[in-house]
């Protein structure tokens, strides 16, 4: 079997060397063994836990939860029901903060067409009601209908 050093998985995944030690020291690299002089050697088998850490971790989930289901990877088919929950719990949780940058998108794509617009008249008086500084909500229903639906 192949085995890697710790500078390999670094090339492979984009990961700092300090960010696996990291890893390593906070329990996220249970599977890892070390060769004679302390080095640790991944094997092809451990790239699949690589992924899911660095999947897990790119989606803002906490380390020390990461550990805890890293452990029960390692502990075996005992804990597939929990390894389970846990996906179905995290896939919830991202969908919901990619619910929420949406909505950001959507607004910051609103106000970039708003001082887009501004910008050409060289106003935005323009977008505010009569004798007031608040936008006039038929600007935005205005912005809305020159979008295409399937970026909306």
């Amino acid at each position: 079997m192949k085995k890697f050093l710790i500078g390999d998985i670094t090339k492979m995944y984009g990961i700092s060397q300090d960010t696996l030690r990291y890893y390593d020291k906070a329990g996220l690299l249970p599977f890892v063994k070390k060769n004679q002089v302390g080095r640790r050697v991944f094997t092809e088998d451990d790239l699949g836990y690589i992924e899911v850490i660095d999947c897990l971790k790119r989606s803002g989930i906490p380390i020390k939860e990461i550990a805890k289901f890293m452990d029960w990877c390692v502990q075996g088919d005992k804990t597939l029901p929990q390894r389970y929950a846990f996906m179905v719990e995290q896939e919830v949780a991202l969908e919901k903060k990619i619910q929420e940058l949406q909505t950001q998108l959507d607004f910051l794509r609103w106000k970039k067409w708003y001082y887009k617009t501004a910008n050409e008249a060289a106003t935005e008086e323009i977008f505010f009601k009569k004798d007031t500084r608040q936008v006039d909500k038929k600007w935005r229903k205005k912005y809305l209908e020159t979008i295409k639906p399937e970026s909306i």
